[in-house]
C-alpha cells in the first residue's frame, strides 16, 4: 500500500480541525500512568474529536502493525534496511547472541570490581555513544564514585588533554565506543590515549583499552584483544546504544545494578507501549500532542525542562534522539513531507533555566511547548529545597497554562499602589498570554528503573512521530554528507590532492590555512 502524503490522508483535516478548535480544560485532570511514571496532559489542547480523529490518524499509517514491525526486530529502518531493535537489549528474555553477550559484559565488570582495578576510566565516544553514558552517571553518581570517570568526544584536541590530564596512566582504563569503529573522533582521540599509556610506559596498553563497535574485525586490526571487545548489531542505532554494552562505563563507575534498573524500567515502558489503549498509551499521547503543536499550531521548539539538577544531560540525550530522529524533510517514499516536523529541542534543568529563558517563554512572541519533568522524592535531607524546587515547578507550568489577563494585570497594579494612569502602562508589560502547551511529567523518585521508563518514553513517542509524518526516524544521512565533506578538506590541509570544488569562501579558508 502506497504511502499518502499526510494531509492527503481522509483523518487529517478532522485532525487538524479538531486541533485548532481544543483548548486545555483547566478545571479537567488528564492523567496517564506508565511504568511508574506520572503524566499529566493538561496543559495539551484535548477534545473527544481530537480523540477520535488521533485514533483515526493512526489507523490510516497502519500504526499498528508498524509498531510490531519496531518492537519485533523487523525492518523498521528502510533505507538502511535494518531493524531498530533496542528494546530487545533490555528485556530479560532476549536472544541467546545477546543474552551471550550481556553474560560476557557483567563478567568483565565483576572480575575488575573484584579486583579493585582501574582506578580511573576515560570514556571516548561521541553522540549515541556518548550522551547516554553522560546521562546515567550523571544522574547517579553526583555524590561520590569509587572510580573517576572522565568523557572525551570532541575531536578539539583540549578535549582529550583534559580528559586524560593528573591521571595515573598504569591505573586508568580506556573505553573506546564507536558502532562502525570508524568514527574519526573517538579513533583519533583513541589514538592519542594509547600513545598517553605508551608514553607513560605501560608495559602491555592494550590490557587497559576496551572496544565497543559492531565491527569487532576493525577493533582488533586496531590492537584490541578479543576478550576487549564487546559486540554492538547493525541494528541498534547510535541515539540508542546506551541500552547496550555501551553501558559499561556507567556499570563500572556507578554499578551494574543501576544498568541493570534502567533497563528494567525501559522494558516496562516497552510493555505499556505495545499493550496499553491509544487514549491512555503515554507515548502516543506524547507524540500526538507533539504532532499538533508541531505540524497545526505551529510551535518551532520543545522545552525540556527537568527540575533535577541530576538530569542536565537528560536536554542534550533528548536533544540528540529528537533532532537526529525527526530532522527530515522528505517521507520514506522520497517525496516532501506537507507539513513542518521535527521542532527544535533545547532546555536547562530549573530553577537555572527560570533565570535564563523562561522570561521568553512566558512572553516572547514565539513560544515553545515545554515538558516540565520532576521527582516526587528527593535523595538528599533538605527538605526545604525539594519543596521549594518542585513549587517552582508546578508554578512556572500554572503561569504557562494559565496566563494572566490584562485585567488583572491591572488590578495587581493598583493593589500595589500604582495610580490609575501608571496601572494601565504597567499592565501591559505584566499580561502573559498563557494557554501555552505544556506536559508535566512525574517521577516517584529519581532510580534507575524510572529513569529508563523515561528515557524508553521518549524513544516510543520519536517512533509513533515518525510515523505519522511518514518519515524514517532511525537513518540520519544529512550530517553524514558533512562528515564526507571533513574528510576530503582533511586531505586538502595535509596538501593531497582532490578533485572536488569548493565555494569561494571555503576555497579561502582552506588556502589561508595550508599557508599558515
Amino acid at each position: 500500500m502506497p504511502l499518502l502524503p499526510l494531509t492527503q490522508l481522509p483523518a487529517w483535516p478532522a485532525f487538524e480541525q479538531a486541533v485548532l478548535h481544543a483548548r486545555p480544560d483547566l478545571n479537567q485532570l488528564r492523567l496517564i500512568e506508565a511504568a511508574g511514571l506520572s503524566l499529566d496532559f493538561s496543559g495539551q489542547r484535548h477534545s473527544n474529536d481530537y480523540q477520535s480523529a488521533a485514533e483515526q490518524l493512526l489507523a490510516q499509517r497502519n500504526f499498528a502493525e508498524q509498531r510490531q514491525v519496531l518492537l519485533s526486530g523487523g525492518i523498521a529502518n528502510p533505507t538502511e534496511n535494518r531493524a531498530a531493535w533496542h528494546n530487545l537489549l533490555r528485556t530479560p528474555a532476549a536472544t541467546a547472541e545477546v543474552i551471550h553477550e550481556r553474560e560476557r559484559l557483567n563478567a568483565f565488570i565483576r572480575d575488575a570490581d573484584l579486583g579493585r582495578r582501574w582506578r580511573h576510566i576515560v570514556h571516548i565516544g561521541i553522540g549515541g555513544s556518548d550522551w547516554g553514558v553522560r546521562l546515567s552517571v550523571g544522574a547517579f553518581g553526583y555524590t561520590k564514585l569509587w572510580r573517576n570517570v572522565r568523557f572525551v568526544a570532541n575531536i578539539d584536541g583540549h578535549a582529550i588533554e583534559a580528559g586524560l590530564a593528573d591521571l595515573n596512566p598504569h591505573d586508568t582504563l580506556i573505553v573506546v565506543a564507536s558502532k562502525s569503529f570508524t568514527t574519526a573522533e573517538t579513533l583519533q582521540n583513541g589514538q592519542r590515549a594509547l600513545e598517553w599509556l605508551q608514553a607513560a610506559g605501560v608495559k602491555k596498553p592494550f590490557e587497559q583499552l576496551v572496544a565497543i563497535t559492531a565491527r569487532p574485525d576493525r577493533a582488533a586490526k586496531w590492537g584490541i584483544a578479543q576478550n576487549h571487545i564487546f559486540k554492538l548489531w547493525d541494528w541498534v542505532g547510535g541515539r540508542f546504544s546506551l541500552w547496550s554494552s555501551v553501558g559499561l562505563t556507567t556499570a563500572l563507575s556507578v554499578s551494574a545494578d543501576v544498568v541493570a534498573g534502567m533497563h528494567s524500567g525501559a522494558a516496562a515502558m516497552d510493555k505499556h507501549f505495545e499493550t496499553a489503549p491509544f487514549d491512555s498509551n503515554a507515548p502516543i499521547q506524547m507524540a500526538l500532542h507533539g504532532i499538533a503543536n508541531r505540524s497545526i499550531l505551529g510551535i518551532g521548539s520543545l522545552n525540556i525542562a527537568p527540575y533535577d539538577s541530576r538530569l542536565a544531560y537528560l536536554v542534550p540525550y533528548i536533544q540528540q534522539l529528537e533532532m537526529e530522529s525527526l530532522g527530515k524533510s522528505v517521507d520514506v517514499t522520497g517525496n516532501p513531507v506537507p507539513v513542518p516536523t521535527g521542532p527544535v529541542v533545547w532546555g536547562m534543568p530549573g530553577t537555572d533555566a527560570q533565570h535564563t529563558f523562561f522570561q521568553w517563554l512566558h512572553q516572547g512572541s514565539d513560544g515553545a511547548a515545554v515538558d516540565f519533568i520532576m521527582c516526587q522524592q528527593a535523595d538528599h535531607r533538605w527538605h526545604n529545597h525539594h519543596q521549594s524546587l518542585i513549587a517552582n515547578c508546578l508554578a512556572q507550568r500554572e503561569a504557562m497554562l494559565r496566563g494572566k489577563s490584562i485585567d488583572q494585570a491591572y488590578e495587581e497594579c493598583i493593589s500595589q499602589g500604582h495610580d490609575p494612569e501608571e496601572s494601565k502602562w504597567l499592565a501591559k508589560h505584566r499580561t502573559h498570554q498563557g494557554g501555552r502547551p505544556n506536559t508535566l511529567i512525574v517521577l516517584p523518585r529519581l532510580s534507575p528503573y524510572h529513569l529508563g521508563a523515561l528515557l524508553a518514553l521518549y524513544e516510543h513517542k520519536v517512533f509513533v512521530q515518525g510515523v505519522i509524518w511518514g518519515i524514517n526516524p532511525f537513518d540520519q544521512w544529512g550530517v553524514e554528507y558533512g562528515k564526507n565533506l571533513a574528510s576530503d578538506i582533511i586531505n586538502e590541509l595535509n596538501n593531497q590532492p582532490c578533485a572536488k570544488q569548493h565555494d569561494t569562501s571555503t576555497s579561502y579558508w582552506i588556502n589561508l590555512l595550508k599557508a599558515n
